[in-house]
């Protein structure tokens, strides 16, 4: 038989090589930063992507303070949330969400846009916000990547 056989490779966390990569959120609009770093945290850009497996590298992001939010979001988006008590509703606005925690909005984006199951949650643990220009992972050698690069 003269047919070509190819093998469809899957990758397992002993086969997988993660990176570590570095994202400079300054003058970024909030949700095209998240969509990008949520693709490189699942490993949608790899050739060996497996759909239930974490083969998706380890993200960093710095200046989350300086983000961007298109239009009037900054007083009209509201992020809720819910003691479990009835009355228990709280809402903050994105301004005063971004004065106490600069962090919360970049983390909530891209947590919104990760499966909602055990592998989400380990995707997450993946991800380092910063609201400044300094980090904790200089040992790992991260390398610098620009939004524009990623498809």
């Amino acid at each position: 038989m003269d047919t070509l056989s190819y093998k469809t490779i899957s990758a397992n966390k002993d086969t997988v090589t993660k990176e570590w990569i570095l994202i400079d959120a300054e003058n970024e609009i909030l949700g095209r930063l998240a969509s990008k770093a949520a693709f490189m945290l699942r490993g949608k850009h790899k050739a060996n992507y497996t759909p239930h497996v974490d083969c998706g590298d380890n993200v960093i992001i710095i200046n989350a303070e300086k983000i961007n939010l298109s239009g009037n979001k900054w007083e009209d988006k509201e992020y809720i949330r819910h003691s479990g008590y009835p009355g228990g509703q709280r809402s903050k606005t994105a301004n005063q969400l971004m004065a106490k925690k600069p962090t919360a909005m970049v983390e909530k984006a891209i947590k919104g846009m990760l499966p909602k199951n055990k592998l989400g949650s380990a995707l997450f643990r993946n991800l380092f916000v910063y609201a400044g220009p300094e980090h904790k992972q200089e040992a790992q050698k991260p390398k610098a990547i620009k939004l524009t690069e990623i498809k």
